[in-house]
């Protein structure tokens, strides 16, 4: 055995049933994608070559066949899977979502199906540009990782930074809900922040705060760390400020003032 690369067995390998990958919601596209890997040694190449074309347009050989035992990689799946869902639209995550939720997961169905547009806008959140994020990975975890944006599965999971005194988290949140305007566009947005650190002693600037620590108790990205825990519950997220046009104004308000 070596981490998760060896030789599959019925007994051990819940992986050999397709049933497990239907219950975890791996994406079709992303099961043969790996598959494909794993049957043609020059399958990798050839995506590398071709990162945007059909798979159908690979010319499979069976010369190019592995005669030694498979050895499955969970984690060449997710990475691959990652790569796959990244560049499927939206629209079509978000019926796959709602399909495995149906047959999976119904106690969530009522959150997803009607509310498809909200869906949309949460599936899609950083993943434009020239570095899209590639947080999905299966449905299962797609939805773990979206679930801070229903108030159902909303919970405050990590803690404040340890630099960041109780009354501090208060003053700062206090601070960010007056000066709120949810019109504000992102730079407008960070500058209050920037202002908001400043007024309680965090530098604005990392850089600022790099040169003279002895100065400052943090800087602007612990500030920054508090409103996103507050709204979201983690310490990591996607764009904070992106992730608020979404929620909309009044859940944004609501659980800044739920922590106050």
């Amino acid at each position: 055995e070596n981490g998760n690369k060896r030789k599959l067995s019925k007994r051990k390998d819940p992986e050999l049933s397709l049933d497990y990958y239907r219950s975890e919601g791996y994406h079709p596209k992303a099961v043969r994608e790996y598959l494909l890997t794993i049957l043609n040694s020059n399958y990798e190449e050839w995506r590398l070559e071709n990162p945007d074309a059909p798979q159908d347009e690979f010319e499979f050989t069976v010369e190019k066949m592995s005669n030694s035992g498979t050895l499955f990689d969970l984690d060449k799946l997710n990475d691959i899977s990652k790569d796959v869902l990244v560049k499927i639209p939206a629209s079509e995550l978000s019926e796959f979502l709602i399909g495995w939720a149906k047959a999976y997961k119904p106690e969530i169905v009522p959150l997803l199906a009607g509310n498809e547009e909200y869906l949309k806008k949460i599936l899609d959140l950083g993943r434009s540009g020239d570095k899209p994020r590639k947080d999905f990975v299966y449905a299962r975890q797609m939805f773990e990782f979206i679930s801070y944006f229903y108030d159902d599965y909303f919970r405050i999971e990590d803690p404040y930074p340890e630099n960041v005194s109780g009354g501090d988290v208060k003053a700062i949140l206090s601070a960010y809900l007056e000066s709120y305007d949810h019109g504000d566009d992102q730079v407008r947005w960070f500058e209050k922040i920037r202002v908001i650190a400043e007024a309680n002693g965090y530098a604005a600037k990392p850089k600022d705060y790099k040169k003279n620590p002895e100065l400052y108790k943090g800087h602007v990205g612990d500030v920054s760390t508090v409103i996103r825990i507050a709204l979201m519950g983690r310490a990591m997220s996607p764009d904070i400020w992106e992730i608020q046009q979404i929620l909309g104004e009044e859940k944004t308000r609501e659980r800044i003032e739920k922590v106050l």
